[in-house]
C-alpha cells in the first residue's frame, strides 16, 4: 500500500482522501497521505500535517478547532475545515493529540462499512478503501458532525458573499 520513499512536501489538497497515521520501522508514528492518483509518506505525524496545511491557509489546527467551536458548538474530535473555498473538510479519528489520529477528507466518502474487529471502512468516491481502527458508531457521528459543521461554515460564507452582492447592487447616495 505504501512506498517506502518518505517525501518532505507537506502538502494537503483537494485531491487528498486522508492522512493516516503509520507506524515506521522504528516505532515512530509518520503519516500515509492517501491522494486520489497517488500515495506517499512523510516523517511527521498527521496532526502535525494538518496543522501545517492549516498554517498555508493562514490560521493553524488549534485555531480551526476555535473555528469549529465557536460555530457549532463541537468542542472534542472537532471536525475542521482546512481551506473552506476548496472544500477541504476533515475529520479525526481520534483525539488530535493522539499521535495515532489519522484524518479523513470528508468529501471524498463514498460508503461506510463495519470492518473486523470493531474498525470501520471507508470506501472512497475513486474506489479506493482503508480499515480504521474506530467503531463504525464513532465514525458515523464524525461524518454527521463533518456534515453539520460543513453545512453551517458554507451558509456563513454564502450569507456574506449574498451581502456583498446587495452592497455593490444599491446606488450610490
Amino acid at each position: 500500500m505504501m512506498n517506502d520513499y518518505i517525501t518532505p512536501v507537506n502538502e494537503i489538497t483537494p485531491y487528498t482522501l486522508a492522512v493516516l497515521a503509520h507506524q515506521d520501522k522504528s516505532g515512530n508514528i509518520i503519516t500515509c497521505v492517501l491522494e486520489e492518483e497517488t500515495e506517499y509518506v512523510v516523517d511527521v505525524t498527521p496532526s502535525r500535517m494538518v496543522d501545517h496545511a492549516c498554517k498555508f491557509f493562514g490560521s493553524s489546527l488549534r485555531g480551526r478547532q476555535d473555528g469549529t467551536r465557536d460555530i457549532c458548538g463541537i468542542t472534542h474530535k472537532a471536525p475542521i475545515s482546512i481551506d473552506p473555498v476548496s472544500g477541504m473538510y476533515f475529520f479525526p479519528t481520534s483525539s488530535p493529540t493522539n499521535p495515532d489520529c489519522s484524518w479523513i477528507a470528508h468529501s471524498h466518502i463514498d460508503e461506510v462499512k463495519r470492518a473486523m474487529n470493531q474498525g470501520t471502512e471507508i470506501v472512497f468516491k475513486n474506489g479506493k478503501h482503508i480499515i480504521i481502527p474506530t467503531s463504525f458508531g464513532s465514525m458515523m457521528n464524525q461524518i454527521q458532525r463533518t456534515a453539520q459543521f460543513r453545512y453551517l461554515l458554507d451558509n456563513r460564507i454564502r450569507y456574506l458573499q449574498r451581502q456583498k452582492v446587495a452592497q455593490k447592487s444599491k446606488p450610490y447616495a
